[in-house]
């Protein structure tokens, strides 16, 4: 069964556009380990309002995929290297400190993307996230995200402390 990290996030940081369960107009995008592959995994079909040009997916979708992808591989990742697998207890939450997306091509409204991750980075606070985004099986956007560890002044106010 795929554990998808993000379902796994405590309750009260659980509200991202891009992929938390608990914000009902986002994305809710969902990122799960692929440990066969080595390799993090998210599919999300864009829908028609999703446009930039005719035939084309909007790039800031892309990169809001880039980045809650990274985010959720970055948990998944940390886990890992503490000795957990995902599902094993609450997610740590991460926040970008740093987004790159290169867009190598045109990425075609239509078919399922598929976004994969590797860990190029697993530190006490940082990792950082190397990914692909696929469009069948034609590459389009490439993405690099270092993500740090939810900064302690961010969950006191997510609290209402």
């Amino acid at each position: 069964m795929k554990v998808y990290i993000q379902d796994t996030y405590p309750e009260d940081f659980a509200h991202c556009y891009g992929c938390g369960y608990q914000n009902p107009e986002g994305h809710r995008f969902k990122t799960y380990y692929d440990e066969e592959a080595g390799e993090t995994v998210t599919r999300y079909r864009p829908a028609p309002h999703h446009t930039a040009i005719p035939g084309f997916v909007y790039g800031g979708l892309i990169a809001s995929l880039i980045d809650c992808h990274s985010s959720g591989s970055a948990a998944i990742f940390k886990m890992l290297a503490e000795g957990k697998k995902p599902g094993e207890g609450p997610a740590p939450r991460f926040v970008t400190a740093r987004l790159e997306v290169d867009y190598l091509k045109p990425t075609p409204l239509g078919p399922v993307l598929e976004v994969r991750g590797r860990a190029v980075e697993v530190k006490d606070r940082k990792v950082v996230v190397e990914s692909r985004l696929l469009a069948g099986d034609e590459e389009t956007v490439r993405g690099r995200a270092v993500l740090v560890l939810l900064p302690k002044g961010m969950a006191r106010q997510a609290q209402g402390a």
